[in-house]
């Protein structure tokens, strides 16, 4: 499964900021349990919404301009989730998430956020 992007803060502009549709992030690092524990779910459901969202990775401890990213949206603690539309946070959840959890989440924010996904995908086909 190749649907989950990994980005680093080289990556972070041009992979989250300047994509214009909807992308999840999941700050993680290898040596948090539930990050592990998250990581083949998170692999499922980006399979499974691939033609909506964008899903990427962010390990915060591989480098310190990572860890400057994660800090940066206030990242406090592993796993968390940080939901971007047109490169602006809209919604972050931290801790493991099962599955159907996981797509409810997904679900909810594309229903809450419909408005600026809609724009910003309509900007990306123009």
């Amino acid at each position: 499964m190749h649907s989950v992007l990994d980005v680093n803060a080289d990556s972070w502009e041009k992979e989250i900021l300047q994509f214009a549709t909807l992308v999840i992030v999941d700050f993680w690092h290898e040596q948090c349990p539930w990050c592990i524990r998250l990581n083949p779910i998170y692999s499922e459901v980006s399979e499974e919404y691939k033609d909506k969202v964008k899903f990427a990775k962010l390990n915060v401890l591989s480098s310190s301009e990572n860890q400057q990213v994660a800090v940066k949206y206030g990242i406090m603690g592993t796993p968390t989730l940080v939901f971007f539309c047109d490169g602006k946070p809209i919604e972050t959840v931290t801790g493991f998430q099962p599955k159907e959890r996981l797509k409810q989440l997904v679900d909810d924010v594309i229903g809450k956020h419909r408005e600026c996904i809609e724009k910003s995908t309509a900007l990306k086909t123009s």
